[in-house]
């Protein structure tokens, strides 16, 4: 969680996968992080969001990075974090699969994790991604397997149910579409 982060970035993966947590008796947590200390955020809409707790590599198996006001060049937003050399070198070395939502994929890439992969972002920022080196794929969801990347803002969706999915397996995700009654769109491409 970042100032000028998308509301939808974020808010879907933490429903989804919160609601995973639930469907399989808490084998999944979720927990919202800062790049930082704990702060309260400003989101790129207004929506103000306590979050408790600052981002430790150690103590996640996964780190999803939402994005917003990628077009901001100097507002608050994901540039901000590619401005961030401290941080994009402890994401470069986090050992956590690496998700990225919409232009969050630029953060990733800012941190060199998509050069030679297969990802997307969103198509405002696909031709900066191909330029950083990453093998833009026109999917949805794309799972290069320590990397998986979704489009634009509201992929978040199809990137929780498909992390969902690929740790929890079909009969919780399914379950928590009927919950969120929201059918995934599209396939995941994977390599």
């Amino acid at each position: 969680m970042f100032d000028g982060v998308e509301e939808q970035d974020w808010v879907a993966p933490v429903e989804v996968l919160s609601l995973a947590g639930r469907a399989s008796g808490g084998a999944l947590t979720t927990t919202m992080v800062t790049t930082g200390r704990p702060a309260t955020v400003t989101c790129s809409y207004g929506t103000r969001v306590e979050v408790a707790r600052g981002w430790s590599p150690h103590e996640a198996d996964v780190l999803v990075v939402p994005g917003g006001g990628y077009a901001d060049q100097a507002g608050p937003g994901v540039r901000r974090l590619i401005a961030d050399q401290q941080f994009l070198r402890r994401l470069a070395a986090a050992d956590v699969l690496h998700v990225g939502i919409c232009t969050g994929v630029m953060v990733l890439s800012a941190a060199g994790l998509t050069r030679g992969r297969n990802a997307t972002t969103h198509t405002a920022a696909r031709a900066d991604l191909a330029a950083q080196g990453a093998t833009v794929v026109n999917a949805r969801v794309v799972d290069d397997g320590d990397l998986v990347t979704g489009g634009g803002i509201t992929s978040g969706l199809d990137v929780a149910l498909w992390l969902a999915e690929r740790f929890l397996g079909a009969r919780v995700t399914q379950r928590v579409e009927t919950i969120l009654e929201y059918e995934r769109r599209g396939t995941v491409w994977r390599a």
